[in-house]
């Protein structure tokens, strides 16, 4: 299952700047426990994979699960050794800007203690420092 946008008006896109904290989505909507970044970063489509699929093993398809963030930014990359300048590289994967506060997953209908197990083993596959919230 690749993460990607179907389609987008622009091929690629700017950095732009990573936001402290996120007041929009800091609470749970949909589940009662979920895993929260408490630190900003970048991730990338492989990351949230990796981490839907430790989450799902450990759940072993009980309950349902929701993914919050999807990837929709462009992340682009220059090949080895080519000199700078001659404009933007190619898009090389898909990106999600998490900041601070922001619910990646929710779990609903599986015990709490199964739910933080299978959270902790998802968020060791995330470059972003997470929490449980329940």
């Amino acid at each position: 299952m690749w993460l990607q946008p179907k389609k987008t008006k622009y091929k690629k896109m700017q950095k732009g700047k990573l936001t402290m904290f996120n007041y929009r989505s800091n609470i749970l909507k949909f589940g009662c426990v979920g895993l929260k970044a408490t630190k900003s970063g970048t991730m990338s489509s492989r990351h949230v994979e990796a981490a839907r699929q430790a989450i799902v093993r450990k759940l072993n398809r009980k309950g349902k699960m929701w993914i919050r963030v999807f990837p929709t930014i462009p992340i682009t990359a220059k090949p080895t050794e080519v000199r700078m300048g001659k404009g933007k590289g190619n898009v090389s994967h898909w990106g999600v800007k998490v900041s601070a506060g922001t619910v990646l997953f929710e779990i609903d209908g599986v015990a709490k203690n199964i739910a933080i197990s299978a959270f902790k083993t998802g968020g060791a596959k995330l470059p972003v420092r997470t929490a449980i919230q329940l």
